[in-house]
């Protein structure tokens, strides 16, 4: 590390020193702050906490929750009750969540100031980095952003993803310029809400700049693999474009039309040196073919991400890949300090002006009492928790469903590993289906089957990213008479209308997630799988076939024995209008 990059960024480092050093002091404070602003809410008001703001009475009276107990409660919000249900403050819009509760996306209640909270950790981000990385102010980055759909509940608040929410407000729009954070995408291409045209030009804008690019992002790494997969399918419009200084007819955005045509030139040099790269067979390295001075890939690959790190390497060259901060829906919790550590050393420190932090112990079936839940500095290093907050906006003793391992401290303050999200067994991109999901899709799906005296003996699955986009794989045993591939296509596109809002979104309008595959085996299988699984220890009496696979020896298993393949053919229905 070196000296901060400059003034501002001396700024925001002490900030970080001082609120890490005093984190339960600072978390003291925020909880007596968020009690005493939102007292007579009718959420607090039945607990009886007659004013009382300290952490002692509130942990004997509020009780921990999931979002289903406050359901009830967000929904009258969501359909225009004004009165101060969860928070003082009136709910400024709600922020969709990737996880869903009965199919849908979870709503989520904001308030305006909530936003400034959102930016401060922004700000933060940069001159972190900055200590690890000289020169970040003499390029650009190169980031794959991208707005999603949104829509407004019967109470007429808009309902949107956060960073939708974020790239919409006026605190990016009209951010200061900074020379330490500038992007080769232009807002007009960030804010196009047709994900084709936002992706192309984002890519277009990228390639004229190619040699001023010092690092290339995206949210997910799924996303920047989707980005590499739309230069292999494109590329050949992409350089006429640049050879000709025209922009392709398929972008019809006007704000995009006029941006474009304000910046864009002939450059045959440019075009004959891209074609050249990307008409070669062998793609790897390509992002540091393309933009020679790349010096990391700013991507998540912690969690479910971490599957696409072999990818990234390819296509990188093995360019170091940075996760700077951990954020959800609900509330933005911490950055990364040591950005350019490898991926499986990632380490959040959780800011504790962001919210107020609880920690659950994962102690198999042991239950604590809501009353004796973990306080922020209270932690232990080697455990692992499961994270509960209360929120600004009104969310109380929130269970995010986020498992996380202590791996050490940043002054009083703890830094923790993302372990998992709790109870998720497939995911692509945003997209989390548990078992209990998986085992209504597969029930669904199954009914097609009676017409032809076939059933469901037995089923696993695997979350596929050796596909660009990944794609779901669900491994089928079938007892009777072998069914029809029409019937089995049918069956893959009965899956996919059968999972959640996200995943039908993630198909149908992102095109993050490929079409849904069913791999029969022949018969058993399975029962193949519990001898190999008794093999390597496991009791027979307690053997249950996983409902996820990522074990590379099972996966060649199975897949020695597949018969056939099948997938959908159509794509499931989705509409961003929310059923009510």
């Amino acid at each position: 590390m070196g000296p901060p990059a400059c003034d501002k960024d001396a700024k925001a480092l002490e900030f970080i020193e001082e609120i890490t050093r005093n984190a339960d002091a600072v978390q003291r404070e925020v909880l007596s702050r968020i009690l005493s602003t939102n007292a007579k809410t009718e959420y607090l008001s039945r607990f009886s906490l007659d004013g009382a703001t300290d952490r002692e009475t509130f942990k004997s009276k509020i009780p921990m929750v999931t979002y289903d107990d406050l359901k009830p409660f967000i929904q009258r919000i969501a359909n225009g009750d004004r009165s101060p249900i969860l928070s003082a403050e009136p709910v400024s819009e709600f922020l969709t969540s990737s996880g869903t509760s009965a199919g849908e996306r979870k709503l989520m209640p904001t308030i305006k100031e909530e936003l400034d909270r959102r930016q401060l950790l922004y700000s933060l981000l940069q001159p972190v980095m900055n200590l690890y990385v000289k020169g970040l102010d003499k390029g650009k980055g190169l980031y794959f952003l991208f707005i999603k759909s949104e829509t407004r509940t019967a109470g007429g608040h808009l309902a949107r993803p956060v960073l939708t929410s974020y790239y919409k407000s006026e605190h990016f729009k009209t951010r200061p310029v900074d020379p330490y954070n500038l992007y080769t995408s232009p807002n007009e291409a960030i804010l196009c809400p047709d994900s084709f045209q936002s992706m192309y030009t984002q890519m277009l804008c990228g390639l004229y700049e190619r040699n001023q690019v010092l690092r290339v992002g995206a949210v997910f790494a799924s996303g920047l693999l989707r980005a590499i997969r739309h230069l292999q399918l494109h590329w050949p419009e992409l350089t006429h474009n640049i050879r000709t200084g025209s922009l392709s007819p398929q972008i019809t955005d006007t704000s995009i039309r006029e941006y474009m045509t304000r910046i864009m030139k002939p450059d045959p040099c440019l075009a004959d040196f891209i074609a050249g790269e990307c008409s070669k067979d062998n793609w790897e390295g390509i992002i540091t073919r393309i933009w020679p001075n790349t010096k990391y890939l700013d991507v998540i690959v912690t969690g479910a991400m971490a599957q696409y790190i072999p990818t990234l390497d390819f296509y990188s060259g093995g360019l170091p890949k940075v996760c700077t901060m951990y954020a959800s829906s609900e509330c933005y919790f911490g950055l990364n300090l040591n950005p350019m550590c490898s991926p499986s050393e990632v380490a959040y420190t959780l800011m504790p002006n962001m919210c107020y932090f609880e920690f659950l112990p994962c102690n198999g079936h042991s239950v604590l009492p809501d009353s004796q839940l973990i306080d922020l500095a209270n932690v232990e290093i080697g455990k692992e928790y499961e994270l509960i907050i209360t929120t600004y906006a009104g969310l109380y003793r929130y269970r995010v469903g986020d498992i996380l391992r202590v791996t050490g401290f940043h002054n009083s303050a703890p830094q923790f590993q993302f372990v998992r999200r709790k109870n998720v067994l497939l995911s692509i991109d945003s997209d989390k289906t548990d078992e209990a999901e998986l085992q209504s899709a597969v029930e669904n799906a199954s009914i097609l089957l009676k017409e032809q005296n076939t059933t469901v003996v037995e089923y696993t699955s695997y979350a596929d990213t050796t596909t660009i986009p990944g794609h779901y794989v669900i491994y089928w045993e079938l007892l009777g008479k072998m069914a029809t591939g029409e019937c089995l296509e049918k069956c893959c596109l009965a899956m996919e209308e059968s999972l959640n809002s996200v995943y039908r979104q993630c198909r149908v309008a992102d095109n993050s997630i490929g079409p849904l595959e069913i791999r029969v085996v022949r018969n058993g299988t399975f029962e193949e799988l519990m001898d190999y699984a008794i093999s390597r220890g496991a009791s027979i009496n307690q053997y249950k076939v996983p409902r996820c696979m990522s074990f590379a020896p099972i996966l060649e298993l199975l897949d020695s024995r597949v018969v056939s393949t099948h997938f959908s053919r159509s794509l499931p229905k989705w509409s961003p209008a929310r059923r009510i």
